[in-house]
């Protein structure tokens, strides 16, 4: 913890982004499992602001493909998204991370880049494309950390071999999360160490949370090299003393859920002590998937949340969901990122009013 103290206004503006600090003591029974049985939470949609973000919007003009994944935290009464921008050819590997806030979540401004792509494709430059940008809040250093995907590519293979980076915000204080962020040290590799199940894709995403002393990190791979006969994209759990590292996988325990396509986890705690773990659900499932815990360690399986009869879809792939943050009047807000097909294919960002029941 900094040995700055901290003021009244330190003190509110913390709480108020509680959910971007996974929390450090579980209220539910350690150890439980949760089945396919327990209901635990009843995750209704109450309304959605459709593609708040578009072709049309302020800030797009040169952004060709769209928005997939990344974050959308809240600090005091401000929304800020961190996000993969999809800028031009080759698709997703001309990418950008670029950062934006809003007000209202609703109209938003561009205010910088913070990476892009060095537009390699010859398989061989680790800076290719950057993808899969997360951040947290790290109490210890009061500083906000970026932790992010960097690919190599290939004409054959626009995303492979993903090592995950980490960087650190130069500015003091839950207002730095703007940044700029300083580069550290890479924290998974696609090849030290690896689990049987990862890929050629490599380390596809990656979120770290703490649990009490020790942190943990979800990440994921993909088996690209079996594209078109059964390509699977799961989860698994990693763990360090520290968020710089060293990290180990847990292999013991990984992947998590190996039925079900799951990418981009984005951990949280509700109040009932359950955590909740947001994921891409697949574009084939057509839903956003979560996964439950009591202890951010022992996760069920994945479930998925209708948007539709509420949500009349518009969406040809439902892709990433970028937060769960709840809001003064108890709803929740998730960020998510979708693809409209027409007139032409654009990742569009939308934002959606959540309320979760506790049920059990």
């Amino acid at each position: 913890m900094s040995q700055m103290k901290w003021t009244h206004q330190h003190a509110t503006i913390l709480a108020l982004i509680a959910l971007s600090l996974p929390s450090c003591s579980p209220k539910g029974p350690a150890l439980r499992p949760i089945s396919e049985n327990d209901a635990i939470v009843k995750i209704e949609v109450l309304s959605c602001r459709d593609s708040v973000l578009n072709p049309k919007s302020p800030g797009c003009e040169d952004i060709r493909y769209g928005f997939e994944g990344g974050r959308v935290v809240k600090v005091g009464s401000t929304y800020h998204l961190i996000t993969s921008e999809m800028v031009g050819d080759p698709l997703w590997v001309n990418m950008r991370t670029g950062y934006w806030s809003s007000e209202d979540g609703v109209t938003w401004k561009r205010i910088a880049t913070l990476r892009k792509s060095d537009g390699d494709t010859t398989g061989k430059s680790q800076f290719a494309a950057p993808w899969g940008p997360m951040v947290v809040f790290v109490e210890e250093d009061n500083r906000w950390h970026l932790v992010y995907v960097n690919y190599k590519s290939k004409p054959e293979c626009r995303n492979f071999d993903g090592v995950i980076q980490h960087a650190v915000s130069d500015a003091i204080g839950v207002q730095g999360i703007a940044g700029p962020y300083t580069d550290t040290n890479e924290l998974l590799r696609y090849d030290v160490h690896p689990d049987p199940w990862e890929g050629l894709q490599g380390v596809d995403s990656f979120f770290p949370f703490k649990v009490k002393e020790t942190w943990y990190g979800f990440y994921g791979s993909a088996t690209l090299e079996n594209w078109g006969k059964g390509c699977k994209w799961n989860i698994g759990l990693a763990t360090a003393e520290k968020i710089e590292g060293p990290w180990k996988r847990m292999s013991e325990m990984n992947p998590i859920d190996s039925s079900s396509f799951a990418e981009n986890p984005i951990v949280s705690q509700l109040d009932n002590g359950v955590y909740i773990a947001i994921v891409d659900g697949g574009p084939w499932v057509n839903k956003t998937g979560y996964l439950l815990s009591w202890d951010e360690i022992h996760w069920s399986k994945v479930r998925h949340i209708d948007f539709e009869p509420t949500v009349r879809r518009w969406w040809g792939d439902m892709r990433t969901p970028l937060s769960l943050i709840k809001e003064p009047d108890g709803s929740y807000t998730m960020f998510f990122t979708a693809y409209r097909d027409r007139p032409v294919k654009f990742g569009m960002l939308s934002k959606l009013s959540l309320r979760i029941t506790i049920v059990e």
